[in-house]
């Protein structure tokens, strides 16, 4: 139930390999053919099962890294239950190759899923968005799931997007509790492809409380838009940036300098 890799392997090939055995990594951004594993770490991608799993911080458990001057280093392990020295490893995940150059991870698995199923529902304003994503918050069911978006849908409208993951009784009776709540199509996460794979309008990325996702959307202006309603995380495309995220520049300044005093690597991240 883990597995070692070279940086430059794509997700692709990798999930490829893992089910023959069984076995995933639940993680999933766009494109999986062409992000390789150290990239997926050093820009901390996800995807629409990140509700249900988390994201890729929470399966690493071990990496290899080329640092500035050449060193190569190791945090973590190859096993799960691994517990010694500082869990410096997750400074690697997000810093966009800032600190040093991922050559190799160490990743948990899950087994696959016996089943997956996915229903939507179509909300007529982003009041009633707001109240169905409340009502799947507030229920028993434990979805892998939990998108929002408006592709296809009318000014003012979007659809709640709800994905189960497991086995089959288990699936079969989150099934049936969503479809108390309204929850009655079935459907594919179509619109995650369609949403990346639109080209004409930059996609940028706004982070909020999960409590104001639909305030959030709101703003946007009738923008396309994916949000990770679960998790407060929306991706929208349009000639309006979301406002920045200030990083704490000046504990990062000082890691920078830690491990690249001569700063030979890319800055960090904006």
């Amino acid at each position: 139930m883990t597995v070692t890799v070279e940086g430059g392997i794509t997700l692709a090939e990798l999930q490829a390999a893992l089910k023959q055995r069984g076995q995933w990594l639940p993680i999933d951004p766009p494109h999986p053919e062409r992000v390789t594993v150290s990239s997926l770490l050093s820009e901390d991608l996800s995807g629409p099962h990140r509700f249900g799993f988390g994201t890729i911080r929470d399966h690493l458990i071990g990496i290899q890294v080329a640092l500035a001057d050449g060193r190569l280093v190791r945090s973590g392990g190859r096993v799960v239950k691994n517990v010694a020295g500082f869990d410096l490893l997750k400074l690697f995940i997000g810093a966009r190759d800032s600190l040093g150059l991922i050559l190799e991870a160490t990743f948990k698995l899950l087994p696959r899923p016996e089943t997956e199923h996915f229903v939507h529902t179509r909300c007529r304003s982003l009041e009633d968005g707001a109240r169905v994503i409340q009502s799947v918050l507030e229920s028993a069911m434990a979805p892998s799931v939990l998108d929002a978006h408006n592709l296809g849908a009318k000014p003012g409208e979007m659809s709640v997007v709800l994905g189960f993951s497991g086995g089959y009784e288990a699936v079969d009776w989150q099934l049936a509790q969503a479809g108390t709540l309204g929850f009655g199509e079935s459907c594919t996460l179509d619109h995650e492809r369609d949403f990346w794979d639109r080209a004409a309008l930059a996609v940028h990325r706004l982070s909020v409380l999960p409590s104001r996702v639909t305030e959030a959307i709101g703003a946007l202006g009738g923008a396309p838009f994916v949000a990770r309603a679960g998790n407060g995380v929306i991706y929208h495309r349009g000639n309006q940036p979301s406002p920045a995220f200030q990083p704490p520049m000046n504990l990062l300044r000082r890691v920078k300098d830690i491990f690249d005093p001569n700063h030979i690597l890319p800055e960090l991240p904006a």
